[in-house]
């Protein structure tokens, strides 16, 4: 089992800057790919951006330019995301899970992950 446990969400100015973090605990695997995702109200969940164990990295088209996914050697998941705008808000959620090598990116689809974390709230008004 891994345990991944969000924070750094909160409330900015549209056009601002926020970063947030995931770590995470347990049977955890550099070779896991690790996702971002979110879920804004009466919406589906959404993948936004994912980093594999190689470093190879994936966006969605409404954030590619604005935000940027790293982790780093302890495996904590990161969310730059600038330029932020008001259907930016959304609970965020950080995921991992395994893939086979034919996985050439980060898959972005929510039912592809098995572990996910609890979410952090980013709100972001005018």
């Amino acid at each position: 089992q891994v345990q991944l446990a969000e924070s750094g969400g909160g409330s900015v100015r549209s056009g601002g800057s926020l970063s947030l973090s995931c770590k995470t605990s347990g049977r955890m695997y550099n070779e896991y790919t690790m996702t971002w995702f979110r879920q804004a109200p009466g919406k589906e969940r959404e993948g936004i951006a994912g980093v594999d164990g190689n470093g190879r990295t994936s966006y969605a088209d409404s954030v590619a330019g604005r935000f940027t996914v790293s982790r780093d050697s302890s495996n904590t998941l990161y969310l730059k995301m600038d330029n932020l705008r008001s259907d930016d808000t959304a609970m965020y959620y950080c995921t991992a899970d395994w893939f086979p090598s034919r996985h050439t990116q980060p898959s972005l689809v929510p039912s592809e992950y098995n572990y996910w974390g609890q979410g952090t709230q980013v709100t972001v008004f005018s």
